[in-house]
């Protein structure tokens, strides 16, 4: 669950602040801040689904800007994405949500 988590994060964040002809960001990338393996992990051992929720939707709301917001088609789509995910109430039902966005976020890329 915690590399799922931070690769929806990676991608989001990838998205938002990754330019052509430049460095890519990577997993240890100081961007990455509070979104990495140890930290998701801790927060899935505490069951902590705020925590989670709030710091995936942060990279989600900057991957939504870098798309041009809710109001274009892949907008649409990640904001109803996020919806999904911002619905699961246990660590368990996190799963599927993150699967999806990580597969749409990766291909939009």
């Amino acid at each position: 669950m915690e590399l799922l988590l931070e690769t929806v994060a990676l991608y989001s964040l990838k998205l938002a602040y990754e330019t052509e002809g430049h460095s890519p960001i990577l997993r240890d990338d100081p961007l990455m801040g509070g979104c990495d393996r140890e930290v998701f992990g801790l927060l899935v051992r505490r069951e902590d689904i705020q925590t989670i929720q709030a710091k995936v939707q942060h990279c989600l709301d900057l991957a939504l800007e870098a798309i041009g917001g809710s109001n274009t088609a892949l907008g649409r789509e990640l904001g109803r994405l996020a919806t999904d995910f911002g619905a699961s109430r246990t660590v368990e039902e996190l799963r599927d949500p993150l699967l999806t966005l990580r597969y749409y976020l990766k291909d939009i890329q």
